[in-house]
């Protein structure tokens, strides 16, 4: 899966004869940069603690390193949402959930975003919704002047220009998250009866995340307690 623009992009015929096209990507631009930002500061502060801290202090930093690595990686870096043709694929902090589009219910966008598939309701950690960008996006629909659209940044943001959601410029009037739910559950319907887009829900956990987490964690208050 390769990262993408928001665009379909057309590649080989696929058996049936309709065109195969590249799985569209969506995150949060926003959290990945605070998370890059988090590591940098946290690999400087326990750097500098084990070169030059006395005692116990260097093994207690050695051993955070995971209990505060892991969980960042996975809340921050993480998190994607993979749309397919059969499938949509939800790459959560924790776990991963692949989901048909024949299994997918609905998605709908409140104070997060949430996917509702095989009876059961996921949260979409990648498209995470902001009520900043609601508002902003509220009072560009209401004034509905150009020149406020291109100040703001179309009213999308940071995420809204890095990461596209359909061709050609985006909804300045629409927050991102809103129209990602809105292409995600028009694609949910577009694919839905397609041969390939059958099957169960499939809920896989991220235990390279979770294991070295619980290991660290138990490293790190053997180290204090010790």
């Amino acid at each position: 899966m390769t990262e993408s623009d928001g665009k379909p992009h057309q590649g080989p015929a696929a058996p049936g004869g309709d065109p195969e096209y590249a799985d569209r990507v969506y995150r949060s631009v926003p959290g990945v940069i605070s998370g890059v930002l988090l590591l940098a500061v946290a690999a400087w502060l326990i750097g500098d603690a084990v070169v030059t801290g006395t005692g116990k202090t260097p093994y207690v930093a050695l051993a955070a390193v995971p209990v505060f690595a892991f969980p960042v990686i996975a809340y921050t870096l993480r998190p994607a949402v993979f749309a397919g043709s059969d499938r949509l694929v939800v790459r959560n902090p924790w776990r991963t959930i692949t989901a048909p589009w024949a299994s997918v219910a609905a998605l709908r966008a409140g104070y997060s975003v949430e996917l509702l598939a095989g009876e059961k309701k996921y949260q979409v950690w990648a498209v995470p919704v902001s009520l900043r960008q609601r508002k902003r996006a509220t009072r560009a629909q209401s004034r509905g002047n150009a020149e406020h659209a291109s100040r703001t940044g179309l009213g999308l943001g940071l995420a809204g220009r890095t990461n596209p959601v359909v061709h050609g410029a985006p909804d300045p009037t629409r927050a991102w998250s809103d129209q990602v739910t809105d292409v995600l559950q028009e694609m949910a319907e577009r694919n839905g009866t397609r041969p390939g887009a059958a099957g169960p829900v499939v809920v896989r956990w991220c235990w390279w995340v979770i294991a070295p987490s619980l290991v660290g964690l138990v490293a790190l208050i053997t180290v204090i307690v010790v």
